[in-house]
C-alpha cells in the first residue's frame, strides 16, 4: 500500500529588515527550481527508521503449512525546516536567530501501518523459522533472526533500528513582502522512502538452528513486501508563525530531527522577486 501524503505548514516572519540591493543572485538559487510561483527544493539523505513488525502463524501440521501472517508499522527518524532572512546575498551582516524560523515538519516517531499481509505456506512438519529484512533491491538491512519452531510457537514481535534513503521535497511560495508583517510563505511538500522494506522467512527442516539456515540452502524461502517504494507520511497543516518584513533574501534548510541541518541551505532568491515569479 502506497500513500501519498502532502505536508503542509505556513512561515510568516516578525519584526524589520532594510531593503539591499545585489543583482546576480538568481543564479545562486542551489538546487532548487522555479515553477510557476513556488520554488521546488529537495535533498536526499538517510534516514534513521524503526521497524516493528508482529508474527502470527497457524497449521504447523498442515500441508502445505505452516501459514504465517506479518503485520505492524514502520517510524520515520523526522524531519524539520528552517527559514532564514537576511540583509544580503552572501550572508553577512546576518540578522540575529530571531530572524530564522525553525519548524518540525515531520515528528520523529510519525508511523505509517504495515496492513496485515496474507496468509503465506512455508514448508510442512515442523520447520525452524527464521526471518530478514532487505530494501526493494535486495539489500539486506538486518541479519538473519530466529524466530523459532513452528510447533513450540515463534517470537511474536521484531523490532529492527536501521537507516534508509530518504528524499524530502518542498514547494515554497512567497506573498505581500512589503506588507507589515509579512512576507507570508507557504511550504507544502513530502518526504518519501526511495526504497521499500521487504521481509524473508526462511524455513529448516533440520535440528540445529544454531548460525541460521543460511539463506540459499533453506528447504523454503517465503518473501513478503512490507513497506512499497515511495511510501511516505501525511503531517497536518501547521499554523502561521512570525517572520520578517521588507524584502530580504530568503534562504531554506532540511533539519534532522535533533536540529542538525542536512545538507547544503539553499538560496531561494529574494522576496520580491519570489513573490512575482
Amino acid at each position: 500500500m502506497q500513500r501519498t501524503t502532502h505536508i503542509l505548514l505556513a512561515l510568516l516572519g516578525a519584526g524589520a529588515l532594510a531593503a539591499c540591493r545585489e543583482p546576480g543572485t538568481e543564479a545562486n538559487l542551489l538546487a532548487a527550481s522555479s515553477a510557476g510561483t513556488s520554488t521546488r527544493v529537495n535533498t536526499t539523505f538517510t534516514q534513521p527508521l524503526r521497524l516493528a513488525v508482529n508474527t502470527e502463524l497457524t497449521g504447523c501440521s498442515n500441508s502445505p503449512g505452516p501459514f504465517i501472517t506479518l503485520a505492524g508499522e514502520m517510524a520515520f527518524g523526522g524531519l524539520g525546516s528552517r527559514m532564514t532572512f537576511r540583509n544580503n546575498v552572501k550572508g553577512t551582516h546576518e540578522y540575529s536567530d530571531e530572524r530564522k524560523v525553525e519548524v518540525v515538519v515531520v515528528p520523529a516517531g510519525q508511523t505509517v501501518t504495515i496492513p496485515k499481509q496474507p496468509s503465506r505456506g512455508g514448508v510442512g512438519g515442523n520447520p525452524f523459522i527464521w526471518i530478514k529484512f532487505e530494501n526493494s533491491e535486495g539489500q539486506a538491512v538486518s541479519d538473519e533472526i530466529y524466530l523459532g519452531r513452528c510447533v513450540q510457537g515463534l517470537k511474536a514481535n521484531t523490532n529492527l533500528d536501521f537507516s534508509g534513503l530518504a528524499e524530502a521535497i518542498a514547494e515554497v511560495s512567497v506573498a505581500d513582502c512589503a506588507n507589515s508583517p509579512g512576507p507570508y510563505i507557504t511550504l507544502n511538500g513530502n518526504l518519501a522512502l526511495k526504497s521499500g522494506v521487504n521481509a524473508k522467512l526462511i524455513f529448516q527442516n533440520n535440528d540445529n538452528p544454531v548460525g541460521g539456515p543460511h539463506e540459499a540452502h533453506a528447504d523454503a524461502v517465503v518473501t513478503f513486501r512490507l513497506v512499497p517504494p515511495g511510501q511516505s507520511v501525511t503531517f497536518p497543516k501547521q499554523p502561521v508563525l512570525g517572520g520578517v518584513g521588507g524584502n530580504p533574501w530568503i534562504w531554506f534548510a532540511f533539519l534532522t530531527a535533533q536540529g542538525a541541518q542536512i545538507g547544503q541551505e539553499y538560496l531561494l532568491g529574494r522576496c520580491e522577486q519570489l513573490s512575482k515569479s
